[in-house]
């Protein structure tokens, strides 16, 4: 049982453990935001156009009621929430080849190609190891 616990333990300290509960819980934040965007504001701006809002939009079939208005405003706020994380990713991923494209600039060059068999070679080589041609100085 102490070790059942303990592999429990180790598990959910992990860190993509607890990164993954953190995005879960901003994720479901960031969704009521979402959700009152288009509810609140995005519906009712589209109403303007059409001439009501998505979520009044239903239609009776043999005594049952389809709200299809709601489903409208659901895509609407799932394509909203995916532009959204989209453009967050694109950002963050920019973000972070900013310092490594730095890094290797800064990096001197250690190789150079072979002037005869074209494979990548040290940089102060005198000879191909691949074809032994002599290198020029």
């Amino acid at each position: 049982m102490k070790k059942f616990f303990g592999e429990f333990k180790e598990f959910i300290m992990r860190g993509n453990v607890m990164d993954l509960a953190v995005a879960v819980i901003i994720g479901g934040a960031f969704q009521a935001i979402v959700s009152s965007l288009c509810d609140d504001l995005i519906s009712p701006l589209l109403g303007l156009f059409g001439g009501m809002n998505f979520d009044g939009l239903k239609a009776e079939v043999l005594g049952v009621t389809f709200t299809y208005g709601k489903f409208i405003t659901a895509v609407i706020n799932f394509i909203i929430m995916a532009l959204i994380i989209f453009l967050l990713v694109k950002l963050v991923n920019k973000a972070m080849t900013l310092g490594k494209k730095k890094e290797e600039e800064e990096e001197e060059a250690t190789t150079k190609e072979c002037p005869f068999c074209k494979s990548e070679i040290a940089i102060d080589a005198t000879r191909c190891p691949h074809c032994t041609s002599k290198l020029d100085e």
